[in-house]
């Protein structure tokens, strides 16, 4: 009996997954940042990220390969990495690409989402019915972002989580921002609570309409407010 084709198999390289997970740290890292938040570049000192993952400085230099391929970061000669910062036009395309997004997301949770999810939306975002203060800003941005993520979420499309992961960090950014302004997160709340009404009733127009309104919302806000960002 002849012997069978032997597998092509590899050899597992330690830094393979020593750059995966540098990648995943610090495109977690970006992602988490108030990028828009201050006024001055975010600059990336290689030594300093292989010092904080307790890594070569090999792993980390890859990883930002990836992260600059997939817009996160820019290399600059002579100058080092930055974290990349888009202007308002960019950002109000950019939010107009996940309100397109999250809107459908919010449509197909009407039918796709169980009950058990819908019901845990209210019990699992308590600010949006208590109100917030303006020293609790920073917790409800947190309650912010996990709220539109679980949306994304609940709709049940690979698709669309895929395609809104690398807006996450610009949306994410901003929308923190913003809620620093007027009134935005006593708006913001508000809108959040008919949101979840919306989807509890399975009213698929109503949550596609309103989770629409309230992405265009935050880039009319942009278009107000956001000069320093040109």
């Amino acid at each position: 009996m002849a012997n069978p084709e032997p597998l092509s198999i590899k050899p597992i390289v330690v830094s393979s997954s020593l750059r995966t997970l540098a990648y995943e740290a610090l495109k977690t890292a970006i992602t988490n940042m108030d990028i828009y938040g201050r006024p001055d570049e975010v600059r990336l000192d290689e030594r300093k990220l292989s010092q904080d993952l307790g890594v070569s400085r090999t792993p980390v230099r890859e990883a930002l390969t990836v992260l600059e391929q997939e817009g996160f970061v820019r290399s600059e000669a002579r100058r080092g990495v930055f974290v990349v910062r888009k202007n308002k036009r960019e950002i109000v395309g950019m939010i107009h690409a996940w309100a397109a997004l999250e809107s459908m997301a919010a449509r197909l949770a009407c039918t796709r989402a169980s009950d058990a999810q819908l019901r845990e939306l209210s019990e699992s975002f308590p600010e949006f019915f208590s109100g917030t203060q303006a020293s609790q800003i920073d917790e409800y941005s947190g309650a912010n972002i996990r709220f539109h993520q679980t949306i994304i979420r609940l709709g049940h499309c690979e698709a669309i989580a895929e395609l809104t992961g690398n807006l996450l960090v610009h949306v994410r950014a901003i929308r923190n921002a913003a809620l620093r302004h007027a009134d935005r997160a006593e708006s913001s709340m508000r809108e959040h609570v008919a949101i979840i009404a919306a989807l509890q009733a399975r009213d698929a127009d109503l949550a596609e309409r309103l989770v629409r309104d309230h992405g265009l919302g935050l880039a009319h806000h942009v278009d107000l407010y956001g000069d320093h960002l040109d």
